[in-house]
């Protein structure tokens, strides 16, 4: 038998025979109302169909149980990664995540932080654009709500916590790695908008010094305006073998999407990149994207830790959420990458 729509808590108060007062305490916490209340409410509930209304149960607690994420891209499998790291750590500690976009956009990171802010949630975790970010934006968001840099902390936000990956042991892992098997590598990079491709790209050159070697890098420039960074990999690294240069030599990418584009433009030239002993074209990359073992060949990297960075961020968090104590110097929490040794080099 369909069960009669609720659509207010007053309707419901009234079916019930509660006051409304009364209800409005059961859905903040059942234990807030005796418990002969709380199982008449319960079989009300049970002859109903009633949805509470998930911000208005929420208007007069001090805390909304919402932690608001900001991401800059959503076609990045890494963030998806973090983003699902984030959720789970999140619902654990008893909070709601809600994520928004920024799109590669400052205005719209911005914007982001306005909503978060105008919502109220209790904490907010942003992975940031970089030095392009909104920095009297985040200072509003710092003053206002728990605030906590997770993947990326740009030069103008130094007293804001941050828990990342620590790039110069997670690059220079790599690049002693691809020295040791093979020529010293060229660090394929990004232009220079992206925080954590700059910190890996001066990781590496830090590297190369210390191991006697001179650092290369190429692809500091935009080849197009707006190209996603598989299509920055192409193109420098095609640019490079149609001249026929590198196509012996160890390449380190910036991150995983640049080392993609990289596979690509020698699969075009007819190259194919490998763990040989002696000379060839060897390729890697950053991060551990999902796709990493599944490229053709499969796409040697560094891990970064997703979950001990999601849960470090959120256990930061929801400290500051509940203790509200914040300021002094800014807590640092860095994580080591892992080496993963593939096909490519």
């Amino acid at each position: 038998m369909k069960k009669p729509k609720v659509n207010t808590m007053e309707e419901l108060a009234e079916a019930i025979g509660v006051s409304r007062p009364t209800l409005s305490r059961y859905f903040q916490s059942p234990e807030l109302v005796r418990r002969t209340t709380s199982l008449k409410i319960q079989r009300g509930l049970a002859k109903v169909e009633y949805v509470p209304n998930f911000f208005a149960t929420r208007l007069n607690r001090k805390s909304t149980g919402i932690i608001g994420v900001i991401i800059p891209y959503l076609n990045d499998l890494f963030f998806s990664n973090l983003l699902e790291c984030i959720e789970i750590a999140a619902m654990e500690a008893g909070y709601s995540v809600i994520s928004k976009c920024s799109h590669s956009d400052p205005t719209i990171e911005a914007g982001a932080a306005e909503s978060f802010m105008s919502m109220n949630v209790d904490g907010v975790l942003v992975a940031p654009l970089g030095n392009q970010s909104d920095a009297d934006v985040h200072q509003r968001l710092q003053s206002r709500i728990p605030f906590v840099l997770v993947d990326s902390r740009p030069a103008t936000m130094p007293d804001v916590d941050f828990v990342g990956t620590n790039h110069v042991q997670s690059t220079g892992l790599i690049t002693e790695y691809l020295c040791r098997v093979g020529g010293p590598p060229v660090f394929l990079a990004m232009p220079r908008v992206n925080f954590n491709a700059l910190e890996r790209e001066k990781a590496y050159i830090a590297k190369m010094n210390e191991l006697g070697h001179k650092p290369t890098v190429i692809g500091v420039q935009p080849v197009e305006n707006h190209w996603h960074f598989e299509a920055h990999g192409e193109a420098v690294l095609s640019a490079h073998l149609a001249r026929g240069q590198l196509g012996n030599e160890s390449i380190l990418c910036a991150n995983d999407r640049v080392a993609i584009g990289a596979l690509r433009a020698a699969a075009r030239h007819g190259l194919s990149p490998g763990r040989g002993r002696e000379g060839g074209l060897r390729i890697a990359g950053h991060d551990d994207n999902p796709l990493c073992p599944f490229t053709v060949p499969a796409l040697t990297t560094v891990a970064q830790n997703f979950e001990a960075i999601a849960k470090a961020s959120i256990s930061r968090l929801v400290a500051i959420i509940r203790t509200q104590v914040a300021g002094g110097a800014a807590q640092v929490q860095l994580f080591d990458g892992e080496l993963k040794i593939r096909e490519s080099a």
